[in-house]
């Protein structure tokens, strides 16, 4: 089925995907969502992505993961390993403003799709990779999932490990989605600089600098100061305006009191305690470190003696009290606030519509939005071909050749 063309500020940008599982397709898809005519090559067997449904549970109706990062794409399913198949990814670069991907550039080169190659056939092509572990050193070749380069290796997951406490294990694509947004962003950047220049570009990310950017509070006071950052536990924190609680119907809540001076009075106050603003304990940042234990204990107490939403009520009368509840991902989707954010939208599909998570950026001017679900393998194969100029006949001569595949004769799981 035919996509809508796009209106967000990537409107008219042609890409090009050779992207498998999250971290490619999800650049790929947010450029999508800002309004590219995103064309994803995918082999007889698809991208390995689409088995998330039977990851997730078996025989389910839907693959909400792989909807999420390759709605609004067409998908052209070849054969890379034909000459033929190769010609007709060529013939879709030379036309392509970028090429995206994640597959590893050593298995790139064998395939004759190695940076040199292609912008020597495009010199305004930009073109974008995106590795684990970066582009140069040691291990620049070495296979990764985000949990491996982003979580574990970059510092993520011991940053967040209190002493003698178990790894925590991180949420599905995280650093994925994070290094997706990345890389949309510095492709958008390329394209700038294109339009000043006229010449293309090798673009890259990792994993690896995703995961050492997240916690770059942490890595710049290691690089600067030579010194780790404690893991903050909830009975030590230094600063007990910065610190989770829980109210009296069992539900947790964040306060985020950063600044002393300001954020102490109201909590304080919140609390029932004026008093305390200039009790010679907890008047200034270095007492209230010193009496922490004690301050938590007894803001333990107080806040149990409410529901939340009555707190949320107190809370209300400060406008330099800063808090927010903690929620579960239901809690979040059923959170108005969310919704008034922008943060959900609803992609159109043949029965009307579902709804998803938005990617994460908005433009009022070039209003942005998906189009339409995500491609079955090889769907758009006659139509994206039609675009290159082959006739019916050639089409069905390359299908019935294996060179590429439509939606009937692709052999993935979908």
């Amino acid at each position: 089925m035919p996509i809508p063309a796009g209106t967000g500020p990537l409107s008219g940008v042609k890409v090009v995907e050779l992207g498998v599982w999250v971290a490619g397709p999800a650049a790929g898809g947010v450029m999508a969502d800002w309004g590219a005519d995103v064309v994803k090559i995918e082999p007889p067997t698809g991208d390995p992505a689409r088995t998330f449904r039977r990851m997730l549970g078996g025989d389910l109706p839907s693959n909400p993961v792989f909807e999420l990062d390759n709605r609004s794409k067409r998908s052209i399913s070849v054969d890379l390993s034909t000459g033929t198949g190769r010609e007709i990814a060529y013939a879709l670069i030379e036309r392509a403003d970028v090429f995206l991907t994640n597959i590893r550039l050593a298995a790139l080169e064998r395939a004759g799709l190695g940076p040199d190659v292609l912008r020597a056939r495009n010199r305004r092509l930009i073109y974008a990779v995106l590795t684990g572990y970066g582009l140069a050193g040691p291990d620049a070749g070495r296979p990764a999932y985000d949990i491996a380069a982003f979580w574990a290796r970059s510092g993520v997951a011991a940053s967040l490990t209190p002493p003698g406490g178990n790894l925590p294990f991180q949420r599905g694509g995280m650093g994925d989605h994070s290094a997706g947004v990345t890389m949309a962003g510095a492709i958008s950047a390329a394209l700038y600089a294109r339009e000043r220049t006229g010449e293309g570009d090798l673009v890259s990310s990792s994993l690896l600098r995703q995961g050492a950017y997240t916690i770059g509070f942490d890595v710049n006071i290691a690089l600067m100061w030579g010194l780790p950052v404690r893991v903050g536990t909830r009975t030590t924190m230094g600063n007990p305006a910065i610190n989770n609680y829980t109210a009296g119907d069992g539900r947790p809540f964040w306060i985020v009191g950063l600044e002393g001076a300001r954020h102490w009075p109201p909590l304080a106050r919140v609390v029932g305690h004026p008093e305390w603003i200039d009790d010679e304990r907890f008047a200034g940042p270095a007492e209230r470190a010193t009496n922490a234990a004690e301050l938590i204990a007894e803001l333990d107490r107080i806040f149990a003696t409410r529901p939340l939403s009555e707190w949320a009520e107190v809370f209300a009368t400060e406008p330099d009290f800063f808090w927010a509840p903690v929620q579960t991902v239901e809690e979040l989707i059923a959170d108005p606030q969310f919704a008034g954010a922008g943060g959900l939208v609803d992609v159109a599909d043949e029965s009307g519509s579902m709804t998803m998570v938005a990617s994460p950026a908005d433009f009022t001017g070039h209003p942005a939005h998906p189009r339409f679900r995500a491609p079955r393998l090889g769907e758009h194969t006659s139509e994206v071909l039609e675009g290159l100029g082959y006739d019916r006949a050639r089409i069905e001569e390359l299908i019935g050749a294996g060179a590429v595949f439509s939606e009937q004769t692709a052999r993935g799981p979908d």
